[in-house]
């Protein structure tokens, strides 16, 4: 029975693929999910479009397809959007979520749209860009006007380049989600009142609305808070929740006493933090929990069914009582049914042979896979040969990274003493991870993770101190959203006294990859350096960089910023896409913050390592 009436989900699906760029209709009634009039349920899988180079979307989308999914939902990111205050992109590379939506279409999927304006995700700021925390007045996340300004500036944005793609307008979007996760923020701020609260996500789904969109509109949150999250003319559905009974019962209890149930995140696999444990779950519970959502007519969204990777500094962070801050890594890979490489796992193949019929597409071919010789690294020049060439801002006090206009990447703070001091440094404002030199010589590393802010120093007569900060990310989940700003946001404290004046920051937000053509070799152990290389190839293919002999930093190939590595692990492996290399000459430049050893190569393997733990390395 169940095949058949998966058979018949199918045909509605199918049937609204070929049916594309025809005016449908999809609606929620009668405790129902209905396509063109008729009861439908939906199987749909996230995927994020930010987190897959665009040459591989299609393929991606055409895993889901194969693993009998009818719908892809995905988070919209604000500041992958908004580059600058005022300055949009909605074209270049990974940006286009257009084309993406189109080609999920062309694949015969639905999609599921959350612009947020926050989204969580383990993605930088949880999707809001920096550069909110300099605008006057601005509350994140709160009822007031700056704020409010600013998200419907992002919604109508948003909404010019996805109003035609609506299933109304004959696109492929059947549903929009108001905000996300609200009810775990007013849970997390109970200093604000909840009447405030829902003003607050009132407003932004009022924006939603006003701006056009007229498709359905739903929330998610955990099925115990519902009271903060949900929201009327909204259908509320219960992320991670297993028990269909109390599924059932919460969504009644705030949708009129009917459906349709969904579960908007079901988690096949968990995310990841830098320095702890890749968590894994067993493909026989998600294909068990699946087989429950299909027996009792529940929707469900995979999240992740594809994780894909966090490139460039666009991976967010959480914290915890024992740490002030928890870097998510670059590998997105979430343990879920389809790896971060787009390879079919076994979980894959399990819930593919639960969820097919017999019109499920074949598996589309996995994209090839090469080791590349040992890439020999020909150029290693010290960072401060860099510094020499920048400018620096000066002010009686450390900066902050908003201060200086800057997002993300690196500030080098640099300070000159006409009189010696020693003792403790305090560093108690540090936003995430510095390496600290007097005259040149390491003498400290100081994390947030570790909660580590301060060492013992001894700094001579006529010395410099130098502390190269880097941004590990800002938080994405929890009430410290509000307070996200980075690199040093407190006093500098030697022995007790305040160290102030002609504080000089030199900005190395390594946006673009570093052009090294001009520099010598000047690399020294322990010293910031950057590396550079290249490599000839004959055939491209998908390949893992090997960073177990490195330290800690991030990598550019052919100019694009693959991600950030450390030694603590677990992930030990950059995922290097093949569609990012070209036959013949390609570039290698490799920032290494610790640099305990001069490197003269760097290595690829066929398979990533995601569960090598050496958190050691990190203290």
């Amino acid at each position: 029975m169940k095949k058949v009436y998966l058979a018949l989900l199918f045909s509605f699906f199918t049937l609204s693929a070929l049916l594309a760029q025809q005016k449908q209709t999809f609606a929620i009634s009668d405790g129902n999910f209905l396509l063109n009039g008729k009861p439908v349920q939906i199987h749909s899988g996230e995927m994020h479009y930010s987190r897959i180079p665009q040459s591989y979307w299609r393929h991606r989308l055409k895993m889901m397809k194969s693993m009998g999914l009818n719908a892809v939902a995905t988070y919209v990111f604000w500041n992958y959007h908004e580059i600058a205050p005022g300055v949009w992109d909605f074209k270049t590379g990974n940006k286009n979520l257009a084309e993406y939506i189109k080609i999920a279409q062309e694949e015969g999927l639905f999609v599921i749209l959350r612009p947020g304006p926050y989204v969580c995700a383990e993605w930088e700021f949880g999707g809001y860009p920096w550069f909110l925390q300099n605008v006057p007045n601005m509350v994140i996340r709160g009822n007031n006007a700056a704020y409010l300004a600013a998200t419907k500036a992002y919604f109508t944005e948003l909404y010019n380049q996805v109003k035609d793609l609506q299933i109304t307008k004959g696109g492929p979007i059947i549903m929009v989600q108001g905000e996300n996760e609200f009810g775990s923020y007013v849970a997390q701020r109970k200093d604000i009142p909840l009447e405030e609260h829902k003003k607050y996500s009132a407003a932004v789904f009022q924006q939603l609305k006003d701006i056009g969109f007229e498709v359905p509109f739903f929330t998610s949150d955990g099925s115990w808070l519902f009271e903060g999250g949900a929201l009327p003319g909204a259908l509320p559905t219960a992320n991670g929740e297993s028990d269909i009974t109390k599924l059932k019962a919460v969504v009644n209890q705030f949708n009129n006493g009917q459906g349709p149930y969904m579960v908007a995140e079901f988690y096949p696999g968990w995310l990841d933090h830098w320095a702890e444990p890749f968590p894994t779950q067993k493909l026989e519970q998600t294909v068990r929990q699946t087989k429950k959502y299909l027996d009792n007519q529940v929707s469900f969204n995979y999240y992740m069914v594809h994780g894909g990777t966090n490139f460039g500094f666009t991976s967010g962070a959480n914290y915890d009582k024992e740490h002030d801050i928890q870097p998510d890594m670059t590998s997105y890979d979430y343990d879920a049914p389809i790896s971060e490489a787009g390879w079919a796992t076994p979980k894959y193949n399990a819930l593919r042979e639960l969820l097919k019929t017999n019109e499920t597409p074949t598996v589309p071919a996995q994209i090839p896979v090469i080791t590349i010789p040992n890439i020999k690294l020909t150029k290693a020049v010290d960072l401060a040969d860099l510094k020499s060439k920048i400018s620096p801002v000066i002010e009686d006090n450390p900066q902050t990274f908003e201060q200086l206009n800057q997002g993300d990447g690196y500030v080098w703070y640099s300070k000159k003493f006409t009189q010696p001091i020693s003792g403790k440094l305090e560093l108690n404002g540090l936003r995430d991870y510095a390496i600290v030199y007097v005259n040149g010589k390491k003498v400290a590393e100081l994390n947030r993770y570790y909660k580590k802010y301060d060492c013992e120093i001894e700094i001579p007569f006529n010395a410099t101190l130098d502390i190269v900060v880097e941004n590990m990310g800002r938080i994405n989940y929890g009430s410290q959203i509000n307070a996200n700003n980075k690199g040093i946001i407190s006093p500098v404290i030697i022995n007790g006294e305040t160290i102030t004046g002609d504080w000089e920051m030199y900005k190395l937000p390594m946006t673009t990859e570093p052009d090294l053509t001009a520099y010598k070799n000047s690399a020294k152990a322990n010293r910031p350096t950057l590396y550079q290389g290249t490599f000839t190839l004959t055939k491209t293919g998908d390949t893992f960089l090997d960073m177990r002999d490195w330290g800690k930093g991030i990598v550019f190939v052919n100019g694009i910023n693959i991600g950030r590595y450390w030694s603590v692990g677990p992930q030990q492996t950059l995922y290097l896409p093949g569609c990012w290399l070209k036959k013949g000459k390609n570039n290698i430049v490799i920032f290494e913050q610790k640099n305990e050893t001069i490197q003269k190569e760097v290595k690829t393997i066929l398979t990533p390592i995601l569960e090598d733990l050496r958190p050691e390395k990190g203290q």
